[in-house]
């Protein structure tokens, strides 16, 4: 009895809830008659704002990761190895967990915001007397939306950010175009590639999910809106550490690393 008190805390309540959520979440994408249109505006909005600020922050992120990484390899002779090691860097982990991150903190706090600022001036409450299915047009749209441009933003980023690495290497170095691409990409493999997109899915599902919840189920006025915004950001930003770990754990299971 004291266990079952014990595990009666906000935390796990709030696990729970969020399993109940994404339960009904594929309950409702398994049924007939999809929102396409809001589907796509929630994509032009998640994928196509979203994609300055991944772009320049991939540029920059491989820009520095190259220039930071040159005098070491430098010190142990072994320069020539730059564009292969930051290719891997990039491709394997940084440039997925980061481009998840910046969305984490866009998309999550964005949806987290709206949803609430819906619920709280009952917006939501009219839908429902509408007879409109306010879950499939808010929830299912943008959990679906950040699913699939998560993933884009991520393979965009990986390329963008191989460019400023490009820029990086030749900054106290001379690297030709076509050697610097050569050595990047001769050391990738099938599982350097594989890994990574499928985690930056879970990633956009997560991020969704998280957003959606806290918004949907947000309370308590102005004040609330805001508190579902920022926890939306931070419960998104562990859940992709956390997806993250498992992806490693199981890809090094599989073989894939």
């Amino acid at each position: 009895m004291a266990l079952l008190n014990k595990l009666n805390t906000p935390f796990f309540q709030e696990v729970g809830e969020i399993a109940r959520f994404t339960g009904r979440f594929f309950r409702e994408v398994s049924k007939p008659r999809q929102e396409w249109e809001e589907f796509v505006n929630q994509s032009y909005f998640i994928g196509y704002k979203t994609f300055t600020l991944v772009g320049i922050t991939a540029f920059i992120m491989g820009l520095v990761l190259t220039i930071q990484s040159r005098p070491t390899l430098v010190e142990f002779g072994a320069a020539s190895m730059l564009p292969s090691m930051v290719s891997v860097s990039l491709v394997r982990e940084i440039a997925p967990v980061i481009t998840a991150l910046i969305c984490a903190g866009k998309i999550g706090s964005g949806i987290g915001a709206e949803l609430g600022s819906m619920r709280v001036t009952e917006q939501i409450d009219a839908m429902e007397v509408s007879g409109t299915n306010p879950f499939k047009y808010l929830v299912v749209t943008r959990v679906l939306a950040s699913t699939v441009m998560v993933p884009i933003l991520s393979s965009l980023a990986i390329a963008i950010s191989l460019y400023g690495g490009y820029l990086g290497a030749n900054l106290k170095g001379d690297v030709s175009w076509s050697l610097y691409w050569y050595q990047a990409y001769k050391v990738l493999i099938f599982g350097d590639f594989v890994p990574a997109m499928v985690k930056t899915v879970f990633f956009g599902f997560a991020i969704g999910i998280v957003g959606c919840y806290k918004g949907y189920h947000s309370q308590k006025g102005t004040e609330g809106v805001g508190r579902s915004a920022t926890t939306a950001v931070i419960v998104a930003s562990l859940l992709v550490f956390i997806l993250d770990l498992i992806a490693v754990q199981v890809a090094d299971v599989l073989g894939l690393t």
